[in-house]
Parts: C-alpha cells; sequence; structure tokens
C-alpha cells in the first residue's frame, strides 16, 4: 500500500465530509454527537479489552512506559470521552452567526461570520481517546 495516496485519498474524503456536514443544521449535529457518546458508554467494556490487547502488543513491542500510559483506556476515560461529547453538544452553535460588523468608508456593512474551517488530520501516537477530544 502507498501510504501517501492513502492519506491523500483520506484527506479528500474528509473534505467532501467536511462540506456536507458543514449544512447540517444544529439538531442534527447535537444528535450525532449525543449518539456517539452514548455508543462510546455502551461499548466500553469491548472498548477497554480490545485495548487491554492494544497494550499487550505496545508493552511487547517496548513501548515507554509513559506512552502505554496514555494508550490504557480505563473506565474513567472512556467515561471523559463521552462526557466531552455530550458538552460540545450542549454548547451554543456558533456557525452562521455574523459579528463585528464595522462600516466601510463607502457604506458597506462588513462583518465577521462564524464557518467550519474543514477536516482535520490526526496522527495518533498513543492516545486512543484524542477522536473524541478533536
Amino acid at each position: 500500500m502507498d501510504i501517501n495516496k492513502y492519506i491523500n485519498e483520506l484527506g479528500e474524503q474528509a473534505y467532501a465530509a467536511s462540506r456536507e456536514v458543514a449544512s447540517v443544521s444544529t439538531e442534527i449535529k447535537n444528535t450525532a454527537l449525543n449518539a456517539i457518546a452514548k455508543e462510546i458508554i455502551k461499548n466500553k467494556d469491548d472498548l477497554i479489552k480490545i485495548n487491554d490487547q492494544d497494550l499487550q502488543t505496545a508493552k511487547k513491542s517496548g513501548l515507554e512506559t509513559a506512552l502505554l500510559d496514555r494508550l490504557e483506556l480505563t473506565t474513567a476515560r472512556i467515561d471523559a470521552m463521552a462526557d466531552g461529547l455530550k458538552q460540545v453538544a450542549d454548547l451554543e452553535d456558533l456557525i452562521g452567526k455574523t459579528t463585528e460588523y464595522v462600516e466601510q468608508a463607502s457604506g458597506i456593512k462588513v462583518g465577521r461570520m462564524r464557518v467550519p474551517l474543514g477536516g482535520i488530520g490526526i496522527i495518533y501516537e498513543s492516545r486512543p481517546n484524542v477522536t473524541a477530544d478533536a
């Protein structure tokens, strides 16, 4: 597999998805965030079991203790992931809001509108909770 080609394809897919997500309603975004949080909690035991396999593999490969700690998913860390998603859903949706209107010499009023930036890329070193944090 050509990793550069793969990463570029993922980036293109993320960009296309970000354009679609940018236009959905606050209700749909919040429903999705809350549904993801619910699924994380529902699958907590499976996440811990699979994470334990990752930890064993990492230990065998000689991963440093500090990185092993970051890699470990505990009940508290999983709960924090879900809580973080719920907190984001509870925030005011600022997308589409305009602020800081300034009247130009020509009489035209110019303001700033909050818009989505698009997708983000995440490099996973050893923190499986980073997706929910992002």
